[in-house]
């Protein structure tokens, strides 16, 4: 969307004092049918990185950090951005390690998947910003992401929107073998633990995010250039071997930082989170279904709400862009 009609949507909100949920949904991201990019992308260090982000909305406005999954990019929040901004939130949409214009500062960095050194990422850029404290909200990678900075460092934390609920990993009771029809939807995990998985995916990156997209979301229509846009985050030079040792760190074939190994035990130990919290599910998930939230409910202490999302699947933020935009702008009420 050029900047013209984007101010003129905000104006019009201002104007008439409305929610831009509360209008019918336009997708702000698209202009002639044709998905934008979200654009310019800043650079800023921060820890380990040189990290790329989008950045909308009132600098002093209250920060929203929007944090992306696997397989996808900071184009799941292509649509819940321009929404929140246009409510008064300084939006932050950061490239997670691996991915789009993010970089480690040193060839000789170890490039780590584990969760420990994704939620630091996130916390150095909060610091790299001067963010003293924002709401997190995110999905699959980020979900976990924004539920280890809220358990570990409450202080950063405002509030929280977590797809799919509580996510922090505990490498032991990821060892123990689940149903053959759960099992079945983690099927890359295992390819990912062989040679074999990593040349695969090495060279057939794209075809393997399409199969994911489709698989995690099948009632989602996403066209080619939708696709397209987020698959160019995928050529980062260190995207494969951050996905791969990921996936094999959880499965406890590969090590993590030893560095990191006091803050891993503190969330081995499932820490309770006290944020306000939203948490969701989509009710057309391919790989983890819609529950009513009750399973991980001792794991918070503060406020919650639990909401499913008809119709959507595991990519929630860019498929039903309105609930999740609700979502942030009712946790910051809670």
């Amino acid at each position: 969307m050029n900047t013209y009609r984007r101010n003129l949507l905000t104006g019009a909100l201002a104007a008439v004092g409305l929610a831009a949920t509360e209008l019918p949904f336009v997708s702000l991201a698209r202009a002639a049918g044709v998905p934008q990019a979200l654009a310019p992308i800043r650079q800023i260090r921060a820890g380990e990185l040189d990290v790329g982000y989008y950045e909308a909305g009132p600098a002093n406005g209250k920060p929203v950090l929007l944090l992306h999954g696997w397989p996808y990019d900071i184009h799941s929040f292509a649509d819940v951005a321009p929404i929140l901004a246009a409510q008064g939130y300084r939006v932050i949409v950061p490239h997670l390690r691996g991915h789009g214009t993010t970089r480690f500062l040193s060839d000789a960095t170890f490039r780590n998947g584990q969760q420990a050194a994704v939620a630091l990422d996130i916390i150095a850029l909060m610091d790299a910003l001067k963010i003293d404290k924002a709401i997190l909200a995110g999905y699959d990678w980020g979900a976990r992401t924004a539920n280890i900075i809220a358990a570990l460092w409450p202080e950063r934390c405002k509030a929280m929107v977590s797809v799919n609920g509580y996510l922090i990993n505990n490498r032991e009771r990821n060892k123990l073998p689940l149903s053959p029809k759960v099992e079945h939807g983690w099927w890359y995990q295992f390819y990912f633990a062989t040679d074999r998985g990593q040349a695969g995916y090495q060279a057939n990156r794209r075809e393997f995010g399409n199969l994911i997209w489709k698989a995690n979301s099948p009632l989602w229509n996403f066209d080619q250039a939708t696709f397209d846009r987020s698959a160019a985050s995928w050529d980062n030079p260190d995207y494969i071997a951050i996905v791969i040792h990921n996936y094999r760190w959880r499965l406890s074939i590969a090590e993590g930082d030893p560095n990191l190994d006091a803050l891993e035990r503190k969330l081995a130990a499932g820490p309770v989170i006290a944020a306000p919290t939203i948490t969701l599910d989509g009710d057309s998930d391919g790989v983890a279904p819609a529950t009513d939230g009750k399973a991980y409910a001792s794991r918070f202490s503060g406020k919650r709400e639990h909401r499913v999302i008809k119709g959507v699947g595991h990519n929630l933020p860019q498929e039903a862009p309105q609930a999740f935009a609700q979502a942030v702008i009712d946790v910051d009420r809670l």
